[in-house]
Protein backbone atom coordinates (compact mmCIF):
# COMPACT_ATOMS: atom_id res chain seq x y z
CA UNK A 1 0.00 0.00 0.00
CA UNK A 2 1.51 3.51 -0.50
CA UNK A 3 0.38 6.32 1.40
CA UNK A 4 0.69 9.89 0.61
CA UNK A 5 2.03 11.85 3.52
CA UNK A 6 1.59 14.89 1.80
CA UNK A 7 4.71 16.37 3.20
CA UNK A 8 5.76 19.72 1.77
CA UNK A 9 9.41 19.58 2.45
CA UNK A 10 12.24 18.28 0.71
CA UNK A 11 13.15 14.47 0.33
CA UNK A 12 15.66 14.47 3.06
CA UNK A 13 13.63 16.28 5.91
CA UNK A 14 10.61 14.13 5.17
CA UNK A 15 13.17 11.10 5.98
CA UNK A 16 14.74 12.80 8.67
CA UNK A 17 10.47 13.62 10.19
CA UNK A 18 9.83 9.88 9.40
CA UNK A 19 13.26 8.64 11.08
CA UNK A 20 12.32 10.90 14.72
CA UNK A 21 9.10 9.79 14.69
CA UNK A 22 10.48 5.85 14.40
CA UNK A 23 12.71 6.77 17.18
CA UNK A 24 10.04 8.17 19.75
CA UNK A 25 7.90 4.91 19.44
CA UNK A 26 10.92 2.86 19.95
CA UNK A 27 12.03 5.04 22.53
CA UNK A 28 8.24 4.89 24.24
CA UNK A 29 8.14 1.04 23.95
CA UNK A 30 10.94 0.61 25.94
CA UNK A 31 11.16 2.77 28.71
CA UNK A 32 7.33 3.96 29.06
CA UNK A 33 5.36 0.43 27.98
CA UNK A 34 7.89 -2.40 28.97
CA UNK A 35 6.71 -3.50 32.01
CA UNK A 36 3.65 -1.90 31.94
CA UNK A 37 1.23 -2.69 28.98
CA UNK A 38 2.27 -5.84 26.65
CA UNK A 39 -0.03 -4.51 23.90
CA UNK A 40 1.45 -1.05 23.96
CA UNK A 41 4.76 -1.90 24.11
CA UNK A 42 4.19 -4.36 21.00
CA UNK A 43 2.30 -2.47 18.95
CA UNK A 44 4.69 1.04 19.55
CA UNK A 45 7.71 -1.02 18.69
CA UNK A 46 6.25 -2.26 15.54
CA UNK A 47 5.28 0.91 14.29
CA UNK A 48 8.68 2.20 15.42
CA UNK A 49 9.78 -0.18 12.17
CA UNK A 50 6.84 0.77 9.84
CA UNK A 51 8.64 3.47 7.91
CA UNK A 52 5.68 3.63 5.41
CA UNK A 53 3.78 4.63 8.94
CA UNK A 54 6.29 6.75 10.43
CA UNK A 55 5.99 8.82 7.13
CA UNK A 56 2.43 8.93 7.29
CA UNK A 57 2.39 10.48 11.11
CA UNK A 58 5.60 12.78 10.39
CA UNK A 59 4.18 14.38 7.31
CA UNK A 60 0.47 14.68 8.24
CA UNK A 61 1.19 15.97 12.29
CA UNK A 62 2.72 18.42 13.63
CA UNK A 63 6.05 17.92 14.99
CA UNK A 64 5.79 18.19 19.32
CA UNK A 65 2.79 16.98 21.32
CA UNK A 66 0.76 16.03 18.37
CA UNK A 67 3.37 13.18 17.43
CA UNK A 68 2.88 11.69 20.82
CA UNK A 69 2.61 7.77 20.96
CA UNK A 70 -0.05 8.21 23.77
CA UNK A 71 -2.35 10.27 21.32
CA UNK A 72 -2.53 8.09 18.29
CA UNK A 73 -3.30 4.68 20.30
CA UNK A 74 -5.95 6.52 22.09
CA UNK A 75 -7.38 7.64 19.07
CA UNK A 76 -7.55 4.68 17.49
CA UNK A 77 -9.16 3.39 20.56
CA UNK A 78 -11.55 5.96 20.69
CA UNK A 79 -12.72 5.66 17.96
CA UNK A 80 -12.86 1.66 18.29
CA UNK A 81 -10.41 0.60 16.02
CA UNK A 82 -9.34 -3.44 16.05
CA UNK A 83 -7.86 -4.87 18.79
CA UNK A 84 -8.83 -2.06 20.80
CA UNK A 85 -8.92 -3.66 24.20
CA UNK A 86 -6.41 -6.38 24.10
CA UNK A 87 -3.87 -4.56 21.38
CA UNK A 88 -2.90 -6.30 18.00
CA UNK A 89 -0.45 -9.10 18.77
CA UNK A 90 1.06 -11.13 16.25
CA UNK A 91 2.04 -10.20 12.65
CA UNK A 92 -1.61 -11.00 11.07
CA UNK A 93 -3.44 -8.72 14.14
CA UNK A 94 -1.04 -5.32 13.52
CA UNK A 95 -1.80 -5.96 9.91
CA UNK A 96 -5.36 -5.46 10.74
CA UNK A 97 -4.42 -2.60 12.62
CA UNK A 98 -2.70 -0.88 10.86
CA UNK A 99 -5.00 -0.87 7.39
CA UNK A 100 -7.61 -0.04 9.71
CA UNK A 101 -5.79 2.91 11.10
CA UNK A 102 -4.42 3.89 7.35
CA UNK A 103 -8.25 3.85 5.56
CA UNK A 104 -9.55 5.95 8.43
CA UNK A 105 -6.46 8.06 8.70
CA UNK A 106 -8.70 11.42 8.62
CA UNK A 107 -10.63 9.87 11.07
CA UNK A 108 -7.56 9.54 13.54
CA UNK A 109 -6.01 12.81 12.41
CA UNK A 110 -9.05 14.43 13.49
CA UNK A 111 -9.21 13.32 16.97
CA UNK A 112 -5.53 13.45 17.52
CA UNK A 113 -5.90 17.01 16.11
CA UNK A 114 -8.86 18.38 18.96
CA UNK A 115 -7.49 16.02 22.07
CA UNK A 116 -4.41 16.14 24.55
CA UNK A 117 -2.88 13.22 25.47
CA UNK A 118 -3.25 14.70 29.36
CA UNK A 119 -5.10 12.63 31.42
CA UNK A 120 -6.45 12.72 35.21
CA UNK A 121 -4.92 10.11 38.10
CA UNK A 122 -7.49 10.76 40.97
CA UNK A 123 -5.58 8.14 43.06
CA UNK A 124 -3.15 10.69 43.52
CA UNK A 125 -5.16 12.45 46.26
CA UNK A 126 -3.96 9.57 48.38
CA UNK A 127 -0.38 11.41 47.89
CA UNK A 128 -1.52 14.55 48.43
CA UNK A 129 -3.86 14.06 51.77
CA UNK A 130 -1.36 14.05 54.27
CA UNK A 131 0.38 17.64 53.38
CA UNK A 132 -3.22 19.16 52.19
CA UNK A 133 -4.78 17.79 55.61
CA UNK A 134 -1.88 19.57 57.59
CA UNK A 135 -1.57 23.16 56.23
CA UNK A 136 -4.17 25.85 57.36
CA UNK A 137 -7.77 25.12 56.68
CA UNK A 138 -9.57 26.12 54.50
CA UNK A 139 -8.07 25.44 51.50
CA UNK A 140 -8.53 27.26 47.90
CA UNK A 141 -6.98 24.28 45.55
CA UNK A 142 -5.64 25.65 42.38
CA UNK A 143 -4.37 22.78 39.90
CA UNK A 144 -1.84 23.72 37.16
CA UNK A 145 -2.04 21.04 34.28
CA UNK A 146 -4.99 19.54 34.80
CA UNK A 147 -7.36 17.18 32.70
CA UNK A 148 -10.56 16.92 34.50
CA UNK A 149 -10.12 18.06 37.06
CA UNK A 150 -10.60 15.26 39.27
CA UNK A 151 -7.78 15.69 41.77
CA UNK A 152 -9.53 18.75 43.08
CA UNK A 153 -11.98 17.28 44.82
CA UNK A 154 -10.01 15.05 47.11
CA UNK A 155 -12.87 15.24 49.75
CA UNK A 156 -15.13 12.99 47.84
CA UNK A 157 -13.44 10.13 48.12
CA UNK A 158 -11.89 7.55 50.60
CA UNK A 159 -8.81 6.63 51.52
CA UNK A 160 -7.51 3.52 52.87
CA UNK A 161 -3.54 4.29 54.09
CA UNK A 162 -1.81 0.38 54.61
CA UNK A 163 1.47 -0.53 55.81
CA UNK A 164 4.56 -1.33 53.62
CA UNK A 165 7.95 -1.50 54.37
CA UNK A 166 10.36 1.38 54.08
CA UNK A 167 11.45 0.34 50.24
CA UNK A 168 7.14 1.41 49.42
CA UNK A 169 6.73 -1.24 47.65
CA UNK A 170 3.29 -3.40 46.08
CA UNK A 171 0.22 -1.86 47.04
CA UNK A 172 -2.75 0.34 44.83
CA UNK A 173 -5.57 2.24 44.45
CA UNK A 174 -9.01 0.17 43.86
CA UNK A 175 -12.52 1.28 43.54
CA UNK A 176 -14.34 -0.63 46.33
CA UNK A 177 -12.76 -3.56 48.55
CA UNK A 178 -12.05 -6.42 45.97
CA UNK A 179 -11.71 -9.77 48.13
CA UNK A 180 -9.21 -11.29 47.77
CA UNK A 181 -7.35 -8.37 46.57
CA UNK A 182 -3.06 -8.20 47.91
CA UNK A 183 -3.64 -4.39 48.92
CA UNK A 184 -6.53 -5.24 50.97
CA UNK A 185 -4.69 -8.13 52.79
CA UNK A 186 -1.50 -5.59 54.22
CA UNK A 187 -2.42 -4.27 57.74
CA UNK A 188 -4.59 -1.36 57.33
CA UNK A 189 -2.43 2.12 59.17
CA UNK A 190 -5.24 4.64 58.82
CA UNK A 191 -9.09 5.16 57.29
CA UNK A 192 -9.68 8.28 56.34
CA UNK A 193 -13.30 9.68 54.43
CA UNK A 194 -17.31 8.71 54.64
CA UNK A 195 -17.47 5.14 55.42
CA UNK A 196 -20.34 4.89 53.24
CA UNK A 197 -17.99 6.19 50.31
CA UNK A 198 -17.78 3.33 47.90
CA UNK A 199 -14.68 4.47 46.04
CA UNK A 200 -11.57 3.64 48.00
CA UNK A 201 -8.14 4.70 47.06
CA UNK A 202 -5.51 2.83 48.60
CA UNK A 203 -1.94 3.49 49.27
CA UNK A 204 0.76 1.67 50.93
CA UNK A 205 3.41 3.49 52.73
CA UNK A 206 5.62 3.74 55.65
CA UNK A 207 4.60 7.18 56.72
CA UNK A 208 4.48 7.01 61.04
CA UNK A 209 0.05 6.42 61.61
CA UNK A 210 0.21 8.96 64.07
CA UNK A 211 1.14 11.21 61.64
CA UNK A 212 -1.32 10.20 58.58
CA UNK A 213 -4.27 12.26 57.80
CA UNK A 214 -7.34 11.23 60.49
CA UNK A 215 -9.74 13.60 58.52
CA UNK A 216 -9.91 15.18 54.90
CA UNK A 217 -9.05 18.62 53.99
CA UNK A 218 -12.14 21.70 53.97
CA UNK A 219 -11.75 23.38 50.92
CA UNK A 220 -14.03 26.33 49.89
CA UNK A 221 -12.32 26.77 46.11
CA UNK A 222 -10.86 24.85 43.72
CA UNK A 223 -9.66 25.49 40.35
CA UNK A 224 -7.75 24.38 37.57
CA UNK A 225 -5.69 25.04 34.04
CA UNK A 226 -5.58 23.22 30.96
CA UNK A 227 -5.28 22.78 27.31
CA UNK A 228 -7.33 21.18 27.03
CA UNK A 229 -10.06 20.68 30.29
CA UNK A 230 -12.59 18.27 30.09
CA UNK A 231 -15.64 17.57 31.99
CA UNK A 232 -16.12 14.00 31.89
CA UNK A 233 -19.00 14.14 34.70
CA UNK A 234 -21.44 16.20 32.18
CA UNK A 235 -19.96 15.55 28.83
CA UNK A 236 -19.86 11.57 27.71
CA UNK A 237 -17.24 11.75 24.51
CA UNK A 238 -14.88 13.46 27.48
CA UNK A 239 -14.88 10.57 29.49
CA UNK A 240 -14.43 8.19 26.83
CA UNK A 241 -11.89 10.06 25.50
CA UNK A 242 -10.35 9.63 28.78
CA UNK A 243 -10.74 5.66 28.94
CA UNK A 244 -9.34 5.16 25.66
CA UNK A 245 -6.62 6.78 26.99
CA UNK A 246 -6.36 3.95 29.83
CA UNK A 247 -4.04 1.34 28.57
CA UNK A 248 -5.24 -1.81 27.58
CA UNK A 249 -5.32 -4.15 30.32
CA UNK A 250 -5.34 -2.05 33.18
CA UNK A 251 -9.16 -2.73 34.24
CA UNK A 252 -8.37 -1.29 37.49
CA UNK A 253 -7.16 2.26 36.77
CA UNK A 254 -10.51 2.41 34.62
CA UNK A 255 -12.91 1.05 36.91
CA UNK A 256 -11.41 3.88 39.04
CA UNK A 257 -11.65 6.46 36.66
CA UNK A 258 -15.47 5.90 36.37
CA UNK A 259 -16.33 5.96 39.88
CA UNK A 260 -13.93 9.11 40.35
CA UNK A 261 -16.42 10.78 37.97
CA UNK A 262 -19.30 9.31 39.26
CA UNK A 263 -18.06 10.27 43.02
CA UNK A 264 -18.05 14.53 41.59
CA UNK A 265 -21.02 14.18 39.34
CA UNK A 266 -22.87 16.13 42.01
CA UNK A 267 -20.19 18.24 43.14
CA UNK A 268 -20.17 22.00 42.41
CA UNK A 269 -17.78 22.50 38.82
CA UNK A 270 -14.23 23.80 39.81
CA UNK A 271 -13.38 26.78 37.52
CA UNK A 272 -11.26 25.69 34.62
CA UNK A 273 -9.17 27.65 32.54
CA UNK A 274 -8.25 26.31 28.87
CA UNK A 275 -4.59 27.73 28.14
CA UNK A 276 -0.57 28.04 28.97
CA UNK A 277 -0.14 27.39 32.26
CA UNK A 278 2.29 30.20 32.63
CA UNK A 279 -0.08 32.81 30.89
CA UNK A 280 -3.18 31.81 33.12
CA UNK A 281 -2.08 31.10 36.50
CA UNK A 282 -1.72 34.78 37.76
CA UNK A 283 -5.36 35.62 37.51
CA UNK A 284 -6.94 32.44 37.96
CA UNK A 285 -4.28 32.41 41.84
CA UNK A 286 -6.33 36.25 42.38
CA UNK A 287 -9.61 34.52 42.07
CA UNK A 288 -9.11 32.48 45.31
CA UNK A 289 -11.02 33.69 48.21
CA UNK A 290 -8.24 35.35 50.73
CA UNK A 291 -9.43 34.03 53.52
CA UNK A 292 -7.99 30.56 51.98
CA UNK A 293 -5.26 28.71 52.36
CA UNK A 294 -3.83 28.80 48.49
CA UNK A 295 -2.47 25.91 47.37
CA UNK A 296 -0.50 25.60 43.51
CA UNK A 297 -0.27 22.05 43.06
CA UNK A 298 0.51 19.65 40.23
CA UNK A 299 1.27 16.21 39.60
CA UNK A 300 3.36 14.64 36.25
CA UNK A 301 2.28 18.00 34.28
CA UNK A 302 6.18 20.27 33.80
CA UNK A 303 7.68 17.16 31.95
CA UNK A 304 6.47 18.66 28.49
CA UNK A 305 7.89 22.27 29.72
CA UNK A 306 11.39 23.25 28.74
CA UNK A 307 14.18 23.48 31.16
CA UNK A 308 13.73 27.24 31.05
CA UNK A 309 10.06 27.54 31.34
CA UNK A 310 10.57 25.08 34.48
CA UNK A 311 12.57 27.83 36.09
CA UNK A 312 10.51 30.59 34.84
CA UNK A 313 7.35 28.52 36.08
CA UNK A 314 8.96 28.53 39.94
CA UNK A 315 9.67 31.85 39.53
CA UNK A 316 6.21 33.07 38.97
CA UNK A 317 4.77 30.38 41.86
CA UNK A 318 7.28 32.05 44.57
CA UNK A 319 6.37 35.34 43.34
CA UNK A 320 2.73 34.80 43.42
CA UNK A 321 2.41 32.96 46.66
CA UNK A 322 5.29 36.12 48.45
CA UNK A 323 2.75 38.32 46.90
CA UNK A 324 -0.31 36.96 48.39
CA UNK A 325 -1.78 38.00 52.17
CA UNK A 326 -0.93 35.53 54.50
CA UNK A 327 1.27 33.49 51.43
CA UNK A 328 0.13 30.06 50.69
CA UNK A 329 1.62 26.63 49.80
CA UNK A 330 3.25 24.99 46.53
CA UNK A 331 3.01 21.26 46.74
CA UNK A 332 4.90 19.57 43.22
CA UNK A 333 4.26 15.90 42.56
CA UNK A 334 6.90 15.22 39.61
CA UNK A 335 10.20 12.84 37.74
CA UNK A 336 12.70 14.40 40.61
CA UNK A 337 14.65 15.39 37.19
CA UNK A 338 12.37 18.23 36.16
CA UNK A 339 12.56 19.72 39.59
CA UNK A 340 16.11 21.64 39.44
CA UNK A 341 15.22 24.20 42.07
CA UNK A 342 15.15 21.05 44.69
CA UNK A 343 17.79 18.41 45.98
CA UNK A 344 17.40 15.42 44.35
CA UNK A 345 16.18 12.33 46.93
CA UNK A 346 18.68 10.44 48.23
CA UNK A 347 17.32 7.41 46.71
CA UNK A 348 18.64 4.74 44.08
CA UNK A 349 16.21 3.85 41.68
CA UNK A 350 15.96 0.13 40.30
CA UNK A 351 15.67 0.96 36.71
CA UNK A 352 17.48 3.93 35.33
CA UNK A 353 13.96 4.84 33.88
CA UNK A 354 12.31 4.77 37.38
CA UNK A 355 8.43 6.26 37.13
CA UNK A 356 8.26 7.36 40.77
CA UNK A 357 7.55 10.84 41.81
CA UNK A 358 9.06 13.36 44.22
CA UNK A 359 6.65 14.82 46.40
CA UNK A 360 7.76 18.01 46.96
CA UNK A 361 6.18 20.74 49.79
CA UNK A 362 7.38 24.66 48.82
CA UNK A 363 10.76 23.07 47.13
CA UNK A 364 11.52 20.83 49.80
CA UNK A 365 10.94 17.18 48.69
CA UNK A 366 8.68 15.34 51.29
CA UNK A 367 8.39 11.86 50.03
CA UNK A 368 9.06 9.31 46.86
CA UNK A 369 4.78 7.98 45.00
CA UNK A 370 3.94 5.40 43.00
CA UNK A 371 3.18 7.23 39.49
CA UNK A 372 -0.46 6.12 40.09
CA UNK A 373 -0.94 7.19 43.71
CA UNK A 374 -0.60 3.59 44.96
CA UNK A 375 2.60 4.33 47.28
CA UNK A 376 3.65 6.79 49.69
CA UNK A 377 7.47 6.27 51.11
CA UNK A 378 8.48 9.55 53.14
CA UNK A 379 11.61 10.40 52.43
CA UNK A 380 14.22 11.17 56.14
CA UNK A 381 13.69 14.57 57.61
CA UNK A 382 10.22 15.28 56.11
CA UNK A 383 9.08 15.63 58.97
CA UNK A 384 10.71 18.86 59.54
CA UNK A 385 9.15 20.02 56.52
CA UNK A 386 5.44 18.58 57.26
CA UNK A 387 5.54 19.52 60.86
CA UNK A 388 5.40 15.71 61.88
Amino acid sequence: MVVNVGNTGNVESAAAGAWGVAGRYREFSWRQARGRCTAHEELSARIGQDPELCDLLSGSLPAGDKQQPDLLLAAVRYLDGPHAELGPRGDMAYGRWREWTIRHWDEVRAVIMQRSARTDEPAHCATLLPLLARLPQPLALLEVGTSAGLCLHPDRYRYHYRYADDRGAGGGALPGNAPGDALQRAPLRAEVGEPGNPLVFGGRTGWPANELPDRLPRIVWRGGIGLDPLDPAAEPDDLRWLQALVWPGDGERAARLSAAVDAVRSAPRPRMVRGDLLDELPALAAEAPPEATLVIFHTDALIDLSPARREEFARLVRSLLDGRAGGGHWIANEHHSVLSWTTPPAHHPPHPDDALLTLALDERPVALTGPHGETLRRLPGAEDVTGG
